[in-house]
């Protein structure tokens, strides 16, 4: 497991895990400020301005920026597909201006203390050296710079399937094959204090799926991930065969179809005053 003092070097070259495949992204864009930064909202007034780094499809900055209005918002991400789904959202909403960029964490394209808030989720578990992100970021943030990362080891659920538990312990090798962390949950205090950060302040909150239009929705979207070209090549990399790849497909559903199913997963929250 990476600690604070052994994260590696990074030349720009990260390996984003889940892929972007329109299921992924498709999934992403659900998330709202509310589900995904409710513990930044009460920090946040109109006329601030907020850099969103890893925007994705957008969902989370478009409401950041409903939010903040008329404060300037900046949406970047590595991908284009992203970006590219991002700015049809915010067409889709009138959102006229709100702007994206390409971009990566390590370099991003802002002056010194240029934005009020910087703003990462479900970023940093994905970068070879979070420390260098944060650093960045803290750099371009001029009050307050927020994370929120999953710690997939917290993943729980019912039925206890031999399908989904192969699909958990693929993906946490997957993701460190990657240089990535899946557990950057449980490191983001360390790394904020490696990139200089002391003035933080950590919560936790957590995803569930129990009533039956979540169960439905999460199972049938994982089953699609787990079926995509992104994931199958990277199990199969990592040793699994195209058997097990569907049965980790098939437990996704067989999940969704119980009527006891129940999944949760825990998230830690970071708040670092710059």
């Amino acid at each position: 497991m990476r600690t604070a003092s052994q994260t590696p070097s990074h030349e720009h070259s990260d390996r984003y895990t889940h892929g972007y495949e329109r299921p992924v992204l498709a999934a992403h864009a659900t998330r709202t400020a509310q589900t995904s930064a409710g513990y930044l909202l009460p920090h946040l007034r109109p006329g601030m301005s907020l850099l969103d780094v890893g925007c994705g499809p957008a969902s989370i900055t478009l409401d950041l920026a409903q939010r903040l209005r008329p404060g300037r918002v900046l949406g970047v991400d590595t991908s284009a597909q992203a970006l590219a789904a991002a700015r049809a959202e915010a067409a889709r909403r009138g959102d006229s201006t709100t702007s994206f960029e390409q971009a990566d964490a390590y370099s991003l394209p802002c002056a010194d203390g240029s934005f009020d808030v910087v703003h990462a989720h479900q970023v940093l578990q994905h970068l070879a050296d979070p420390v260098a992100a944060l650093r960045e970021m803290a750099r371009v943030a001029g009050s307050l710079v927020a994370v929120r990362d999953v710690e997939y080891r917290t993943m729980s659920f019912f039925p206890d399937l031999p399908g989904l538990q192969m699909w958990l312990d693929t993906y946490r090798q997957i993701a460190r094959a990657n240089d990535a962390e899946p557990d950057a949950g449980r490191y983001l205090k360390a790394w904020a204090h490696a990139a200089g950060l002391a003035d933080t302040t950590v919560t936790v909150s957590a995803w569930c799926y129990a009533d039956p239009d979540s169960v439905h929705w999460w199972s049938h979207s994982q089953a699609e991930r787990v079926h995509g070209q992104a994931f199958t090549s990277e199990a199969i990399e990592a040793g699994r065969s195209a058997a097990e790849v569907e049965e980790m497909v098939q437990a996704w559903i067989d999940w969704g179809d119980s009527p006891d199913a129940y999944f949760t997963m825990t998230h830690t929250e970071l708040l670092a005053r710059v």
